[in-house]
């Protein structure tokens, strides 16, 4: 079995036997897919605690980086082969899929591609090396700003890098541009002006995964970032809090 659910920020409660009990019939060989922001941030006790009870469960759990996680952390995690393709073991059953990734699961193909933009930035990012620092912090604190400090609570590597792309080109390429399922945190262009009638900014990857909506030929698109759970355009599976079946 594969089931997909959105965003988690660490938050694995939606896991418990009470909330899915779906899980009393999976093993390690059936998969739970987070589409993103799935919680790799500070390290801390309650962090260490929260993934070791994840990595317990019966099921295995999957991946895809969001625009919240903690880039430094995540990059010291070693590259791995699995089912085709390249992961980060985050535990023995805690797996992340690597951005530009293909894989083959349960007899299915997925292509995979975390990241997204940050929406909670418009007030700006912090230097927390810079000279003002702490005077500019209260400053917006005070002002109820929406900002973040970069290496604390905001990292570039939200949005690929050339060399990411680069990899996803290639392995759509090697898959003739044809795969069961998308995974993402964020979505298309179109796909995200529908859901925000314009709010949301297209950015390098959305203009992307547009080309690969209008290319690829695909099944299903699972995404999460919007806190939604809905569907558009049939293709296109937004989810939150929700723990879908997708395959069985």
């Amino acid at each position: 079995m594969i089931f997909a659910t959105g965003d988690t920020h660490g938050d694995f409660t939606r896991f418990s036997m009470d909330i899915f009990p779906e899980q009393k019939e999976m093993t390690k060989d059936d998969f739970v897919i987070v589409c993103g922001d799935f919680g790799i941030w500070d390290n801390s006790k309650r962090e260490r605690y929260w993934l070791k009870w994840l990595d317990e469960k019966q099921f295995t759990t999957l991946f895809v980086d969001g625009n919240h996680e903690n880039y430094d952390l995540l990059a010291s995690y070693p590259v791995s082969d699995w089912h085709g393709g390249k992961v980060q073991r985050i535990g023995d059953s805690v797996i992340h899929l690597i951005r530009g990734q293909a894989y083959e699961i349960c007899g299915k193909h997925f292509f995979t591609m975390g990241g997204a933009s940050s929406h909670d930035i418009k007030d700006g990012i912090l230097e927390p090396d810079a000279p003002d620092f702490i005077k500019q912090r209260k400053k917006l604190n005070a002002q109820g700003a929406i900002y973040r400090v970069n290496h604390v609570s905001w990292w570039k590597e939200e949005l690929p890098c050339d060399a990411e792309y680069e990899t996803a080109v290639n392995n759509l390429e090697r898959c003739h541009w044809k795969t069961d399922y998308i995974i993402t945190h964020c979505c298309p262009t179109s796909i995200a002006n529908i859901l925000g009638n314009g709010e949301y900014q297209p950015d390098r990857l959305t203009d992307f995964f547009e080309t690969i909506k209008n290319r690829c030929d695909y099944g299903y698109w699972i995404f999460g970032h919007y806190h939604e759970n809905r569907v558009i355009e049939k293709k296109f599976v937004l989810l939150y809090e929700q723990i879908v079946l997708i395959e069985e």
